[in-house]
Parts: structure tokens; C-alpha cells; sequence
């Protein structure tokens, strides 16, 4: 490509989000009334694509803030392809730094959460693992087996904050609590049926399953699951996780 053309390409898009840092070779394309037409109809598609990909930040805040906070940040960061539905991977770390959020703690994790189910909704289809070739192995076999987890899963633990309890009442559209016990939450969600899904997990869970995304054994990844969470019931865990659709199918003939 031309140098020249791909300055031109680069100085145009970078208008089009922040037009008073525009450079001065635009000068007369930002005079015409069109271009300020055409900007804001770009801004506004990534504000709209904010607000479908963010509703229980939307909910909790009023669509008012949350439009206004979006426009800040579709200033900040454009979109870096075509397609909107994954638009606002950064959305979290803004509203972390975002100054009017301050009052609001939890509100970057709800965004992650939100986040966490776009990833879900858009992964690839993936079969489950097969229940009873699982259950045909010797223990021994079980324990070294490792457990590849199906690509729509998704989980996160938050410390000190029941940031799954306000995200799931806020995607629910249910009201809170009366008393909301602000103490950490894990969150699970998976897509095993064509619908997204969501549980809460707590923190052996959590563990567990970042133990099986780094291919640990399930011996390995059991022992870390109960060393963050010693109650734990690892069985009535591993069962939960199967239900839920959480794991990919393996061949279980070379174990």
C-alpha cells in the first residue's frame, strides 16, 4: 500500500474518534458537514454495540452514565475490526480507572462478566467429554488424566466482592438481595446446549479449573482445589463441572 494512502487511512480513522486531535492534513474534510455527520454515526454504532455487549453494567448505572462513559471510551479506544460483538475486551480496565465509577467498586467485575459471556456465546462448538467411558477407567487411570476443558468455558474468582450475586440479579433482571453478603464469589459460565450458562463457583472450583487449563493431572488439579478450599466436596464438584458441560471430549482408550 501507498505510504501516503495509509497515513491518509490512519489519519481518518483517528478523526473520526477524536476529531480535535485530527490531523491537519484533514483540515478540510472535518470543515464539511458530512464528515461530522458520518463521525457521529460511527460513534454512536460503537456506544450502541457498548451497551448490547455491557447490559448489566447498562442496567446497574442508568443508560444515561452508561452512554456518557462509553462515549469516553470509544474516544480512547476504537474498535479494532468490523465486527462489534467483541468490542469492549478493555471495558473492565477502563471503568477500573473511570473516575465517576469510583462509588461503585464492583462495577469494572460486572463488566467482566458480561465480558465472560460474549466469550461464551461466541466460542466455537465443541463436543463433551462421554460420561461413561470416564466412569469405564481404573482409578489409577482417572487420576492421571487431564481434563481439556471445552473452549465456551469461562470462570473467574472475585475476592471480597459478591460480584457474581450483583451481575447474575442485574442479567436476571431480578432485584438484589435484601442483604448481600459482600464477600468474594466465583463465577462459571458454559454454552453446552446453545445457550449461555451460569453458576456461581467458589474458590476450589476456581482453582480446579485453572489447574485443568494448565493441564494438570486430576490428581494435581484435585489437590489444588482443596488447598484452596479444604471443605471442599471434590467428587460432588467434579460431578456439578460434568453436568455443566464444562469439559471436552477426550479419548479416554489412551489412559
Amino acid at each position: 500500500m501507498n505510504r501516503s494512502l495509509s497515513h491518509f487511512q490512519d489519519a481518518f480513522a483517528g478523526a473520526l474518534y477524536d476529531a480535535d486531535a485530527a490531523s491537519p492534513l484533514l483540515a478540510s474534510l472535518l470543515a464539511q458537514p458530512g464528515f461530522a455527520v458520518y463521525r457521529n454515526n460511527v460513534v454512536k454504532a460503537c456506544i450502541d454495540a457498548l451497551q448490547a455487549n455491557f447490559p448489566s453494567v447498562e442496567r446497574l448505572v442508568g443508560t444515561d452514565w452508561f452512554r456518557a462513559a462509553a462515549a469516553i471510551y470509544v474516544r480512547r479506544q476504537a474498535p479494532s475490526e468490523a465486527r462489534l460483538l467483541h468490542y469492549g475486551h478493555d471495558f473492565p480496565t477502563f471503568l477500573d480507572g473511570f473516575e465517576p465509577a469510583r462509588e461503585l467498586p464492583y462495577l469494572a467485575n460486572v463488566a467482566r462478566l458480561d465480558r465472560l459471556w460474549t466469550e461464551t456465546h461466541a466460542a466455537a462448538d465443541q463436543p463433551g467429554i462421554d460420561v461413561l467411558a470416564l466412569a469405564s477407567l481404573a482409578p489409577e487411570a482417572l487420576g492421571r488424566l487431564t481434563l481439556p476443558l471445552r473452549a465456551a468455558v469461562r470462570w473467574h474468582w472475585f475476592a471480597n466482592q459478591p460480584a457474581y450475586t450483583i451481575w447474575r440479579c442485574n442479567r436476571e433482571a431480578v432485584d438484589l438481595p435484601l442483604e448481600l453478603d459482600w464477600s468474594g464469589e466465583g463465577a462459571l459460565l458454559t454454552r453446552p446446549e446453545g445457550a449461555v450458562l451460569w453458576w456461581p463457583l467458589g474458590p476450589g472450583g476456581c482453582a480446579f479449573l485453572d489447574a485443568c487449563a494448565a493441564s494438570q493431572t486430576l490428581d494435581a488439579a484435585a489437590q489444588h482445589a482443596l488447598d484452596a478450599q479444604p471443605s471442599l466436596d471434590f467428587m460432588q464438584l467434579l460431578g456439578d463441572l460434568i453436568a455443566a458441560g464444562a469439559f471436552a471430549a477426550i479419548d479416554v482408550a489412551i489412559h
